[in-house]
């Protein structure tokens, strides 16, 4: 390969997906108890971690991100290869994992001076991270280089969007993604807020009174969306992303995919399982579309 593909965990990419494409995942650490720190799908599943949310409700476990060791064993294991790298990280306006792998950046270097290092800021999280990584394994599977690769992802970052649900405000309010009072209000009144994630942040989108009306309104701006950005099916890539109850993801995808092909879209839609990186931050019940461009694959 001409380069290998890092990132860290909050990608939500399925491990046999990543060992198929040949993506390496830096993982997040998850805590119950404040105090140990385990490692998110090597020594918690996310099935179990959901599981331990949905029998303690009233209990906010936290993520932290990779540390900078962590980092450089994956970089040194790549470098040891002969091979460059292109890292991707989550946000940096949810997390520093972007700063502590420039940080094993600069300490590969000193081993390492000829293997060239991208970190890059994929500026969103979640599943759609998971599509920024797959894009990437895409232009590099198509033949392009380290550098032309590296720009034509950029180029589609901006693009990249997250229209999500979650159960309700309790988790949103105790991480500090909300207002106190307006999370105290929402959880009073039953309300279901909807989120975009968008340039790296996230912001109100409206609220519902039920589960079924947020799934609802979430098409519909996906579909706003999609409409007033792509011409077609084939201009983008997209997915769900479910957190406890995986028959709703499923029954979230159909009221998307009918929605989009209301509109004359018929995008593949695969179903993953959102991270404990995240779902710390919505709880155990989120629901998400996300799409972005497809990167430029033609040899001009």
């Amino acid at each position: 390969m001409a380069y290998r593909i890092i990132s860290d965990g909050s990608c939500d990419l399925p491990e046999a997906l990543c060992k198929e494409k040949g993506i390496h995942v830096v993982p997040f650490y998850v805590t119950m108890d404040d105090k140990n720190y385990i490692k998110e799908n090597v020594e918690i599943s996310k099935a179990d971690f959901y599981k331990w949310m949905v029998e303690h409700q009233g209990s906010f476990p936290k993520s932290s991100m990779p540390p900078t060791s962590d980092f450089l064993e994956a970089f040194e294991q790549a470098a040891k290869a002969g091979e460059d790298i292109i890292c991707i990280t989550i946000t940096r306006k949810f997390s520093s994992c972007y700063e502590v792998a420039l940080a094993a950046k600069e300490l590969l270097a000193d081993e390492y001076p000829d293997i060239k290092v991208e970190v890059i800021d994929s500026t969103v999280d979640t599943v759609l991270q998971g599509l920024v990584v797959l894009e990437l394994t895409k232009l590099r599977d198509a033949g392009f280089d380290f550098e032309e690769s590296v720009k034509r992802l950029r180029a589609i970052l901006p693009t990249g969007r997250i229209f999500f649900t979650v159960g309700n405000l309790d988790y949103l309010r105790a991480g500090g993604r909300i207002g106190k009072l307006t999370g105290m209000a929402g959880s009073l009144l039953g309300i279901r807020p909807l989120i975009t994630l968008k340039e790296g942040e996230i912001f109100p989108s409206g609220i519902t009174r039920s589960r079924r009306k947020s799934m609802d309104m979430v098409g519909k701006l996906a579909v706003k969306y999609v409409t007033e950005t792509f011409a077609s099916t084939d201009a983008y890539v997209a997915d769900i992303g479910y957190g406890y109850d995986y028959e709703e993801g499923k029954a979230f995808r159909e009221v998307i995919a009918a929605h989009l092909r209301e509109a004359g879209h018929r995008p593949d839609l695969p179903i993953y399982h959102i991270g404990a990186a995240i779902s710390v931050h919505t709880g155990p019940y989120p629901l998400g579309f996300s799409l972005i461009q497809k990167a430029d694959l033609s040899k001009n």
